[in-house]
Parts: C-alpha cells; sequence; structure tokens
C-alpha cells in the first residue's frame, strides 16, 4: 500500500510518518501545555463547578495535542473507525511530549483509558482510547491501568447527540472496579467535545477518590467553541 499523509493524502516522503512535513508544520497545536489554565481545562472544571464541587477538590488540569478542524479531523477518525493503530500511537507519543513537556503533569502517577463497553470493544478489536493511554503513560515513565474504570452499560454514539443528550446519555455508565493509589490521575480520551464522557468517568473515580488526589484529562483532539 502506498504511504499517504493521513491529512492531505499526498505521498510520503522517505522519513515521514503518517503525516507529510507541510502538514505536520501547519498541525493546529494547543500548545496548552503552556498554560496550567486553559480553554479545555476551563469547560471542564465548569461541570464540575455545576455538580457542586468546586472549592472541595484539587483543580482539574486538562491538556490536548490539536484542535479538532477539518483535514486534521483525519488523524483522530482514522484511528477510531479505521483501525490505523500505527498512526495513533505516532500521534498518542506527540501527546506524550506535550505532557512531559507541560510542569504541571510532573506529578502524574497513573494514567486511566476512558472504558468501551465490553461489546463495542469485541467488535471493535480494540480501545483507541487504551492505545492512547498505554503510550502517554509509556512517555511519561508511569503506570497504565485499564482494571480500574469499567463502562457498565453500553451507550448510544455520542455522534450525532446535543450537549444535553451527550450528558444524560452517559450519566452513571462507568464504576471503578478496583480504587487504585494515586496522587494525580490521568484520564485520557480521543477527543473532548462537551467533556461529557470524560466527566462521567471523573464522577465515578471522585466517588471513591478523597479530595487529596487530582484528577486531569488529556486527549488527541479539542473541540474549540
Amino acid at each position: 500500500m502506498p504511504r499517504e499523509c493521513i491529512v492531505c493524502g499526498t505521498a510520503l516522503m522517505p522519513g515521514e510518518r503518517h503525516i507529510c512535513l507541510c502538514c505536520r508544520a501547519d498541525l493546529p497545536r494547543t500548545d496548552f501545555r503552556l498554560l496550567s489554565r486553559n480553554p479545555m481545562s476551563a469547560k471542564f472544571n465548569a461541570r464540575i463547578a455545576a455538580s457542586g464541587d468546586e472549592g472541595y477538590v484539587p483543580y482539574s488540569y486538562a491538556i490536548a495535542l490539536y484542535y479538532y478542524q477539518a483535514g486534521y479531523k483525519e488523524i483522530s477518525q482514522a484511528l477510531k473507525y479505521r483501525g490505523n493503530l500505527a498512526a495513533g500511537r505516532y500521534f498518542a507519543s506527540l501527546l506524550g511530549d506535550e505532557i512531559l513537556a507541560a510542569p504541571h503533569f510532573s506529578d502524574v502517577d497513573l494514567v486511566l483509558p476512558v472504558p468501551l463497553h465490553w461489546t463495542r470493544k469485541w467488535k471493535r478489536g480494540y480501545n483507541q482510547a487504551e492505545l492512547i493511554a498505554a503510550e502517554v503513560a509509556r512517555k511519561a515513565g508511569v503506570r497504565c491501568r485499564t482494571d480500574v474504570l469499567v463502562r457498565c452499560r453500553r451507550t448510544r454514539s455520542q455522534t450525532r447527540l446535543s450537549g444535553d443528550e451527550k450528558a444524560r446519555n452517559v450519566s452513571g455508565a462507568f464504576r471503578v472496579a478496583r480504587v487504585p493509589e494515586a496522587g494525580h490521575i490521568l484520564l485520557v480520551d480521543d477527543v473532548h467535545t462537551t467533556g461529557s464522557t470524560l466527566f462521567a468517568c471523573y464522577e465515578a473515580l471522585r466517588g471513591v477518590m478523597g479530595p487529596e488526589v487530582r484528577i486531569s484529562v488529556a486527549t488527541l483532539a479539542y473541540v474549540g467553541d
């Protein structure tokens, strides 16, 4: 098969991996590594505040590699829907570099992927969040565990739902199977849109973790306002 840029489809030159130099140079990076408080973390912490937890738990940091924009949407879609695991690992590695460069993530000691329901994982053959989380944890030199969070019911696809519908769809969909020892947990998913799925995981964890534990989030892509 010809080696093509995942964004523009042009043939890759020797030395280029998954994305051509032009598209990589134009990658719409968020640069959230530079800001402990940024639009993504503000949106996520607003959900926490609305739930009544603000002021009682540590601020949740948030980071994404790039903005979910035309063309670059192909990166996460190729991983999630077309099984391009090699590209997924490549861009997850770049996300890992961003996290390593962010001082506010330096004390992360546990990485947790957002789980798929077992029926969906069986059908797809893999969990894209697991792949991303494993690569991020490898880069950071910390533990990645897939036995902590469980999706206890199969939910509808979030793709075509409104913000309120997404929140209702995943509310109560996760539970904690094993309570981990950690000081700073990093929840990982592929794309942050409204943050409903990540917040549902956060709520499940917060139900068993004390306020001394910080729970932050990371994704490959972020859908800006």
